[in-house]
C-alpha cells in the first residue's frame, strides 16, 4: 500500500445509511417535492430530465430530505445497472428518494466526491458489481455485503485534491458535450433548411422538381464470385457507425454470393432500414455485404451521393421508410419500395453546393466527438493512476 494510504472496509467510512420511501410519485404533480428513482441515477451522475414528485405530507419526519454530499446508491436494478451511484450536489432545493436507493452519508474522514468517483469507475466499479445477487433481469446489492467492500483510504487532503483534479476534467467534458449538442442542432437545422429549399444558397434559384428515386439511382446486384474479394472485405451496416467490418462468426462459409458495394454506393438490410440501418460506403475501395442486402448507386449525372447521404438522415426520410415497405409480420423495404420515394431535388450543381455546406458542419461535429473521445480516454487513464495511488498528489503540487 502507498505511503499514507490504507485499505479499509467501506463501513468504516460511513456514518449513516437510509433506504428511501415506498410511496409512489406522480409525473404531473410538480407542485410537490421531487422523488429520485433508480432511473435518475447514472454511473457517477444524474439524469433529471424526467422526475416524479411526491406530496410533502408523505415524508414529513422521515429524514429522507437529501443534503449536498449524500451518496445515493442503487440497490436493485438489472444486473448491468445495479450498483450505480452518484453524489447529490443540491440540484433541486429539496428532493427525496425511493426504496431502490440507499442514501449513504460519510464520516468526515471521507470525501464524497472521491468515493463517488471510485465506486463508479475501474476497480471500484468492478468490486461493487461483483457483490450483486439475483438474476440478469433483477439483481440486488445489499448493505450487509456493500459494507465489507474494500476501498482505499488516502489522507483527506489527498482525497480532495484528487477529486478537484478529476472535477476539472469533468468540467471540460461537460463543455465539450454541450458544444457537441449545439453542433448537432446546427447540423439538423441546416439539413431541414437546405435539403427542402427553405434556405437557398446565393445565386442558385432554379425550381426544384420532385423526383422519384429510381430515376436518379440504379440497383446493383453484382456478386463476389468464386475468385473475388476475401473475408476481410465483408461488411455490415449499422445506424450508429455506418459500414463496418462484420464479425467473423456471422459471415457465411461461402462468400461467393455476397454483393459488391462500390465506394459512395449505398447498402441496407431490407428488414432494418426502418431503424436507420442504411449507409454509404465511404471507404476508398469496394467491399462486400450480405447477399440479403439491397445495394444501389446514384446516377452520376443526376444525384450527388453526399446529398442523398444527408437527406437519409432527416425525419422526412424516416417517415417515408416507416410508412412504406411490405410484409405483414416485419416490414421489408426492397429497392422497388424505396424507388417510389419522391426526392426534393434541385439541379446537380446546387446539390453539390448544399452537400459541401452540410459536410463542413458534419465534419466540425465529428471533430468535437473525437475531442470528447480523446479526453474521455485521458480521464480514464488519469483515474486509474490517481484512484489507486500510483500517482500521488498533495496540496502543494498536483502530481508527485
Amino acid at each position: 500500500m502507498r505511503e499514507g494510504w490504507r485499505d479499509v472496509h467501506f463501513e468504516e467510512l460511513v456514518s449513516d445509511t437510509q433506504l428511501g420511501t415506498t410511496e409512489r410519485g406522480e409525473l404531473d404533480d410538480e407542485d410537490n417535492i421531487p422523488l429520485l428513482k433508480m432511473g435518475n441515477l447514472t454511473w457517477g451522475g444524474f439524469d433529471l430530465r424526467t422526475t416524479e414528485h411526491i406530496a410533502l405530507r408523505h415524508i414529513i419526519g422521515s429524514n429522507l430530505i437529501l443534503k449536498p454530499g449524500d451518496l445515493l446508491f442503487n440497490t436493485r436494478n438489472s444486473a448491468d445497472l445495479v450498483g450505480k451511484s452518484a453524489v447529490w450536489q443540491g440540484q433541486f432545493r429539496s428532493a427525496v428518494f425511493d426504496n431502490n436507493i440507499n442514501r449513504i452519508r460519510l464520516k468526515p474522514i471521507a470525501d464524497p466526491a472521491f468515493y463517488g468517483t471510485f465506486l463508479n469507475t475501474g476497480v471500484g466499479k468492478r468490486r461493487v458489481q461483483s457483490l450483486a445477487v439475483g438474476s440478469t433481469s433483477v439483481a440486488a446489492i445489499y448493505w450487509k455485503d456493500l459494507k465489507n467492500l474494500q476501498v482505499p483510504l488516502p489522507p483527506l487532503p489527498e482525497q480532495r485534491k484528487i477529486a478537484e483534479i478529476l472535477r476539472t476534467w469533468d468540467e471540460a467534458l461537460e463543455k465539450l458535450t454541450a458544444l457537441r449538442a449545439a453542433k448537432e442542432r446546427r447540423l439538423s437545422a441546416l439539413r431541414a433548411a437546405l435539403l427542402f429549399g427553405r434556405l437557398r444558397l446565393g445565386g442558385l434559384g432554379h425550381k426544384w422538381v420532385p423526383t422519384r428515386l429510381d430515376t436518379v439511382t440504379h440497383e446493383l446486384t453484382k456478386r463476389n464470385g468464386g475468385k473475388g474479394l476475401g473475408r476481410d472485405f465483408v461488411m455490415g451496416v449499422t445506424k450508429a457507425e455506418g459500414v463496418v467490418p462484420m464479425r467473423e462468426q456471422t459471415i457465411a462459409g461461402d462468400i461467393s454470393r455476397y454483393k459488391r458495394l462500390p465506394p459512395r454506393a449505398f447498402a441496407y438490410n431490407p428488414m432494418r432500414i426502418n431503424v436507420g440501418s442504411i449507409a454509404m460506403n465511404e471507404r476508398e475501395g469496394e467491399v462486400l455485404v450480405s447477399p440479403d442486402y439491397v445495394v444501389f448507386a446514384c446516377n452520376p449525372d443526376a444525384l450527388d451521393p453526399d446529398y442523398l447521404d444527408h437527406l437519409r438522415k432527416t425525419s422526412w426520410w424516416g417517415h417515408y421508410i416507416n410508412s412504406g415497405g411490405s410484409g405483414s409480420v416485419r416490414q421489408r423495404t426492397y429497392y422497388d419500395d424505396l424507388a417510389a420515394l419522391k426526392l426534393p431535388l434541385p439541379e446537380l450543381d446546387e446539390q453539390k453546393a448544399i452537400a459541401a455546406v452540410l459536410n463542413t458542419a458534419r465534419d466540425d461535429l465529428a471533430a468535437t466527438e473525437r475531442e470528447i473521445e480523446a479526453l474521455t480516454r485521458q480521464k480514464r487513464g488519469l483515474m486509474q493512476k490517481l484512484l489507486t495511488g500510483k500517482w500521488r498528489v498533495n496540496s502543494e503540487k498536483e502530481l508527485a
